[in-house]
């Protein structure tokens, strides 16, 4: 149930066919965790097992390519392969996904079966960046979905790790970036860890003027929302320049409302961003490869597994300027 864990005893998992079990090592903790927890998460119900940013070691291959001990991630959508989005090679957003720790129970267990399309390895990749792939990924998605061009203004909404992750990629594109947050502490990481040039208070009086005067007057072309806040999700449209792009990869339970004359006057093209696809996850582990991303810049907190019972309510304090926790299960 909402606002309480439990630790409970689980068999050793067996492995179905087209299965791998995987001994876990790192977990990353999530919004979409933190929404869970407090009973705002859609797609949801319980009791469930969370956790879907994952790392661990192979122990039983079940007959499949990767050698047992292989250090391993995944992609944690699976997806059904034959719906319509499937066969359009869209299996983030499969009619029928089952999200690993949202509709089925995740990580945060010693062991762990999936499927074996679901695996991505990478040599020389530690844990906790493998663990990290998959925020990172959420964020390069948003990014391709906003289809971001070199010399654009993007305004990206929420410094937390899938927002900032999303600036770095807008960064990548050639974007100049903003961001917008209400809290001082996380746009200041923005501005000192990740490089952001532009950083606004979302609670100022005059947010829009300040987006005028950084952009030379034309607004952003690109807005990615990335707090799944309701009442930021309705003044995004407000911050976007007329033909520009809204991408909403923040997700809210309740009915998204803005003013259709504002949103027509501009010709907004407006989109969500569903989780990612392994062309996301390899251009994540690319960026790394290059030195262009750190992954060790994201993780600001740390506990070992059997503390975490403890340690989640304290995360849901915005005072911690929690970026990314990492659950530890050497």
């Amino acid at each position: 149930m909402p606002g309480k864990f439990e630790y409970v005893e689980k068999a050793f998992p067996v492995a179905a066919p087209g299965e791998v079990i995987i001994k876990i090592k790192r977990v990353g903790i999530c919004g979409t965790d933190l929404h869970a927890y407090k009973g705002t998460q859609p797609y949801f119900n319980y009791p469930r097992i969370l956790g879907h940013e994952l790392s661990g070691d192979i122990v039983d291959a079940n007959g499949n390519d990767f050698a047992e001990g292989s250090p391993v991630t995944i992609i944690p959508y699976f997806n059904c392969g034959i719906c319509i989005a499937c066969r359009n090679n869209l299996p983030n957003c499969c009619s029928n996904i089952k999200v690993c720790g949202v509709h089925i129970d995740g990580a945060m267990t010693e062991y762990l079966s999936v499927p074996f399309y679901s695996l991505l390895q990478h040599p020389g990749l530690d844990y906790d960046t493998l663990s990290i792939t998959e925020p990172l990924a959420i964020g390069a998605h948003g990014v391709r979905r906003a289809n971001v061009q070199p010399g654009e203004f993007a305004l990206v909404v929420g410094a937390g790790p899938i927002g900032l992750g999303a600036m770095q990629f807008a960064a990548i594109a050639g974007a100049t970036v903003i961001a917008l947050d209400i809290n001082d502490a996380r746009l200041e990481i923005a501005k000192a860890k990740f490089n952001i040039p532009y950083t606004i208070n979302a609670s100022s009086d005059n947010v829009q003027e300040q987006l005028l005067a950084i952009t030379n007057g034309d607004m952003p072309t690109v807005v990615i929302e990335a707090t799944g806040n309701l009442q930021a999700i309705n003044k995004g449209l407000m911050y976007l320049a007329h033909g520009g792009r809204y991408v909403l990869i923040g997700l809210q339970k309740e009915a998204m409302c803005f003013s259709h004359p504002e949103f027509h006057k501009r010709e907004t093209t407006l989109m969500s961003s569903r989780n990612a696809t392994r062309k996301d996850f390899e251009y994540v582990i690319s960026c790394i490869e290059k030195k262009l991303i750190d992954p060790s810049t994201y993780i600001t907190h740390r506990v070992h597994f059997p503390d975490l019972k403890n340690a989640f309510e304290e995360w849901l304090s915005p005072s911690n300027n929690i970026i990314k926790a990492m659950v530890d299960f050497n």
